[in-house]
């Protein structure tokens, strides 16, 4: 796995690979931590949707901060020893008020980190962009790590274990981002304004198919582990199966260089939504089918990995390196924010409802309405799979 001595690799792949770990102790295990203390489904479902909502201003906020200065790894490196210190009060309070509160505090500084260290990650690569999945996987490495770790943890420790590890995590996150070597974004005149970038009826086409994929995911990330613990799988099973999701992903990212050059944005994009569609019905109607889980958790390298690469491109491609902080932050805040917060509202509010079978079937639907405007609207110029590769 060499890299080009001009690329910081280590320290860019251990952000993501901390962050990551982080994503991997909190996603699968903070649903079951919130109702171990008492919390509600429509609670929980609530704290979700929060933190979710945090992520619609908050890396718009910080991007534009950081395009206007140009100072992207302060901002990183100001957001992530905050992110730390404010979810350290998990530590100490209790009851949904206060918990409602540091989910807020914490969360307005944690969803502006990633979107930046994205761009400073792009940055870095310049005109390498390809490399960018080899430096990702680490994050899906750093995930696989603490889910199985926290999960066999949780065997024989008690929930109160799960804020613990997140807040060791995400210490060393910040101490990543100071060993991360700064680098100024680029000041030439852009070739396009921001404002008629935002006027391209394919860019809010590829928004809303986003944030319909994150919709969709957002039951996924909130409920599955509660729901494998329903059908009495262990937290260790359950912390397995959420890590194979993750090894696909890591498969995917390795060989990714590869599927650009064979196949197009589109072609990726597309195929990938289709299995999503797939996955989420394996996921509300088999549940006590142990291999048809097994599948769907290995589709996870196409319904998230594949979906992500070819976002992360698009964004690139779309916002070229002047806007780049914006596009990220605009990117994660339509799709990752708002998509995210009302997948966990809905979720929350119709998982006690309608059960867990409606809400991931639902999800299979809000996934066939994003692959019909991205088949109509996105990546239709070749242009821009010539772009990735150069």
């Amino acid at each position: 796995m060499n890299q080009p001595m001009s690329i910081p690799y280590w320290r860019l792949s251990g952000f993501y690979f901390f962050y990551f770990a982080t994503v991997g102790t909190f996603i699968p295990y903070w649903g079951l931590y919130l109702k171990e203390s008492g919390f509600n489904p429509v609670q929980i479902g609530e704290l979700s949707a929060i933190l979710n909502g945090t992520r619609i201003f908050s890396p718009i906020l910080w991007g534009w901060i950081a395009d206007h200065t140009g100072r992207n790894l302060r901002i990183i490196r100001i957001a992530t020893f905050f992110t730390a210190a404010f979810f350290a009060g998990f530590l100490f309070i209790h009851g949904y008020f206060w918990f409602a509160w540091i989910t807020a505090a914490f969360s307005i500084f944690w969803n502006a980190s990633l979107p930046q260290f994205e761009a400073v990650t792009l940055y870095h690569l310049k005109t390498k962009a390809h490399h960018y999945s080899r430096i990702r996987l680490w994050g899906s490495i750093g995930f696989i790590v603490s889910v199985l770790g926290v999960g066999r943890l949780l065997d024989d420790q008690p929930p109160d274990i799960i804020p613990i590890a997140i807040t060791v995590i995400m210490t060393l996150i910040w101490v990543v981002s100071l060993m991360t070597p700064a680098i100024q974004a680029p000041h030439h005149q852009a070739a396009v304004g921001i404002k008629q970038i935002l006027k391209k009826p394919e860019l809010w086409a590829f928004l809303v198919v986003y944030m319909l994929l994150q919709l969709a995911h957002s039951p996924y990330y909130v409920f599955y582990s509660i729901y494998l613990k329903h059908y009495q799988y262990t937290p260790s099973l359950t912390g397995f199966l959420w890590s194979l999701a993750v090894f696909s992903e890591i498969v995917l990212f390795i060989y990714m260089r590869r599927l650009l050059k064979r196949f197009s944005l589109r072609t990726i994009l597309l195929c990938s939504i289709l299995l999503a569609v797939v996955r989420w019905l394996i996921i509300a109607w088999c549940v006590d089918y142990f291999w048809l889980l097994l599948l769907a958790q290995f589709l996870h390298a196409a319904t998230f990995g594949g979906v992500h690469v070819a976002a992360i491109h698009l964004v690139h491609l779309y916002f070229g390196d002047r806007h780049q902080g914006k596009g990220q932050a605009l990117y994660t805040s339509l799709t990752f924010g708002l998509g995210g917060m009302i997948g966990s509202y809905y979720s929350g509010y119709y998982w006690e409802s309608f059960g867990a079978q409606f809400v991931y079937s639902m999800a299979a639907v809000f996934c066939s309405m994003a692959f019909v405007i991205a088949y109509v609207w996105v990546g239709r110029e070749s242009s821009q799979d010539k772009a990735v590769l150069s």
